[in-house]
């Protein structure tokens, strides 16, 4: 069966879409003639680009989805100008009374939710191989998102609303807001003049006990009269700060671990700059994780100790386990992973980003091979690639409040975490880029060598607590539901509701929210998911059940922290947290 030509911007012959016969689509640019712009260009700008122009649509297929474009759009024009007639409460962005009542932009509205679906329609009907069609689907919802008429002040019925009831005060204020927020390079998401690390964020007692150009090692004071003899120390993910896991004492992890007693330690990640730019995956591993561990042993003269790695952390903290266990070492008497990657098969939406040619220009441009020497990945360059993953909740609804309101968001902790940035050594980036989201090595026992060593994973003898969030666009979690295939030791997988960053900080005084647990890992992520039981409330309840035990007898807590050779050389939450990307 012939198939017909699909452009990123326009499908010819289509209604609405470009083409002799079309109608121009309202409030949308004539994408038919983007489209043959665009196809021109693909064939002078690379196979890339013309891998986009030559993209196929089934003719029946685009059939039926004009002629279903066409019975819906006829409806709509018939419904006319009428104030109300067009149903927009099911979408948020314009749900208000000021889109219903106003006939023009409710019109406006629905036209736009008509064009976006017969454009999410087309895109799910490209032929293709699965990434190819992956990534037509998200450049084509991001553009959908971006053109929404919410985000323009000509079409944004409650912007107008609010401006005549101010007197165009708000337009003032929104721009006073954009002024502010181009001086300061990123949307605002929170009022981040609120916030103080180490003062209302991060405030758990504690020292900074060690230090190298990597990191500082954190110790907490004992909330209780007696600790467990074995420490425990988290491995936070190094792409942002460690303080998420101690926003405020009510929701922070730190504390909470702190008060069941056990003596813990935090690694707190340099923001790296270009004197840094040169460190790679090997210097993260030997001269960060494994020092942490070393530095740890010292101090609580317990040769093993319970560990916890977060997201990325929890990536770098395995792969230490693996390089000790090649050098006959097994430090860790458990490990506990929350939403982290061990096998990268299968990395969701990420994916899309992950190519040969994208990784191998990340390496030409920051990598140790680059012309001018390695480089760094800018923290503010991270922030917005994931902020774009959902833009929407995390882009235009701040563009709308702040510049076309004029409304300055409340203060949120976890955003103002979320806009705190961090920069990463472009080399030790693109091994992990390379290594694992590309080659997927890391789970293959002895493919990679670091440190020295050949890694494998299901060297670690200890038991494992496998944590995910059931709505993680960043680790889906029946992608981390593979761990449980690699790590060897004692199993226990728990999931939990919500996402990469609120599934995880869910304390149990809130009593919010659930998880799932389940024994029985011998099947796939849907069979496990099966046969869950939903339990109420928080996991950490869970884990701390599961770890209490691992933690050996109880002694009385020490009086001071660190000990003579490592003595504290600042109060926490220390230096390198509050140095700004």
């Amino acid at each position: 069966m012939q198939s017909t030509n699909f452009s990123p911007w326009g499908i010819p012959g289509l209604p609405g879409m470009g083409g002799a016969d079309a109608f121009q689509l309202p409030g949308m640019p004539d994408i038919g003639k983007m489209g043959q712009q665009m196809g021109a260009l693909g064939s002078s700008m690379g196979p890339a680009l013309q891998a986009f122009a030559d993209l196929k649509i089934a003719p029946g297929e685009l059939a039926r989805i004009q002629a279903e474009y066409l019975r819906e759009a006829a409806s709509l024009w018939n419904q006319g100008l009428t104030a109300g007639a067009t149903p927009l409460k099911d979408d948020r962005r314009f749900s208000s009374e000021a889109w219903a009542a106003n006939p023009l932009a409710g019109f406006a509205a629905a036209n736009y939710l008509l064009n976006a679906r017969t454009l999410l329609q087309l895109a799910e009907a490209v032929q293709g191989d699965e990434k190819t069609r992956a990534r037509v689907r998200f450049a084509v919802q991001q553009w959908i998102d971006a053109a929404a008429p919410s985000n323009f002040l000509a079409l944004n019925a409650d912007a107008q609303k609010k401006a005549l009831e101010t007197k165009g005060e708000s337009l003032s204020q929104g721009m006073a807001l954009l002024v502010k927020d181009l001086q300061q390079g990123h949307v605002s998401q929170t009022d981040e003049s609120v916030f103080e690390v180490g003062r209302n964020v991060a405030t758990t007692e504690g020292a900074v006990v060690f230090e190298n150009e990597l990191f500082q090692l954190i110790e907490y004071k004992p909330l209780t009269d007696k600790v467990y003899e074995r420490p425990l120390l988290f491995v936070p993910p190094c792409i942002n700060k460690y303080y998420i896991m101690d926003l405020q004492p009510e929701n922070s992890l730190i504390r909470y671990a702190v008060e069941q007693g056990h003596r813990l330690f935090v690694v707190s990640w340099r923001n790296v700059d270009q004197s840094l730019a040169a460190k790679t995956w090997d210097d993260y591993i030997e001269d960060a994780v494994i020092r942490a561990i070393r530095v740890v042993q010292e101090i609580s003269g317990s040769k093993t100790m319970n560990t916890l790695g977060f997201c990325v952390g929890g990536t770098l903290l395995a792969t230490g386990l693996a390089v000790l266990a090649a050098r006959g070492e097994q430090p860790a008497e458990s490990l506990t992973m929350l939403t982290s990657f061990l096998d990268f098969s299968a990395t969701g939406v990420l994916d899309l980003f992950v190519d040969e040619a994208s990784v191998r220009l990340r390496e030409m441009s920051i990598g140790a091979d680059a012309p001018g020497g390695p480089g760094l990945l800018k923290g503010k360059e991270l922030a917005t690639t994931f902020s774009f993953l959902r833009p929407n909740d995390l882009v235009w609804n701040y563009v709308v409040g702040n510049y076309l309101k004029g409304e300055a968001p409340p203060p949120f902790d976890l955003l103002y975490w979320n806009s705190d940035s961090t920069n990463l050594p472009g080399p030790m980036y693109c091994w992990y880029l390379r290594h694992t989201y590309l080659e997927d090595k890391l789970k293959v026992p002895g493919a990679l060598t670091v440190c020295g060593e050949k890694v494998d994973l299901g060297a670690i003898q200890c038991p494992a607590f496998v944590y995910a969030s059931r709505e993680d666009h960043i680790v889906p979690w029946d992608s981390a539901y593979l761990n449980t295939r690699i790590l060897k030791g004692p199993l226990r997988f728990v999931l939990g509701a919500s996402g990469h960053i609120a599934g995880v900080i869910n304390p149990p005084a809130k009593k919010k929210r659930n998880y799932w647990k389940n024994d029985d890992l011998s099947g796939s992520a849907a069979d496990w998911l099966a046969g869950a039981t939903s339990v109420p409330g928080s996991w950490w309840t869970e884990w701390t059940d599961w770890l209490n035990p691992l933690g050996g007898k109880q002694k009385a807590a020490p009086k001071t922290l660190g000990n003579r050779n490592h003595k504290p050389i600042e109060p926490a939450p220390g230096r390198y947290v509050k140095q700004k990307a």
